[in-house]
């Protein structure tokens, strides 16, 4: 729960505007947003593949086509 207390000469605008930076920090202000409108489950499976950190490409790269190119060259001797 997110409280501001008023400090010293401190304005209603000013309060106010310490309030939206601490919800925003909190990240309430992005839930309310993402919450306002219905999200279609593809959706929301595309945005948290999107989050989810990557792994390196070079290692899978090099993987991938190491055993390709085997697997391709051993179709070729059979032909």
């Amino acid at each position: 729960m997110i409280k501001v207390k008023p400090r010293g000469n401190e304005t209603g605008e000013q309060m106010l505007r310490r309030f939206k930076k601490m919800c925003e920090k909190e990240g309430l202000t992005k839930d309310i947003k993402r919450v306002a409108y219905y999200e279609k489950p593809s959706e929301k499976r595309r945005r948290s593949k999107r989050s989810k950190p990557k792994l390196p490409t070079g290692t899978m790269s090099r993987n991938s086509n190491s055993s390709s190119s085997s697997s391709s060259s051993s179709s070729s001797s059979r032909r």
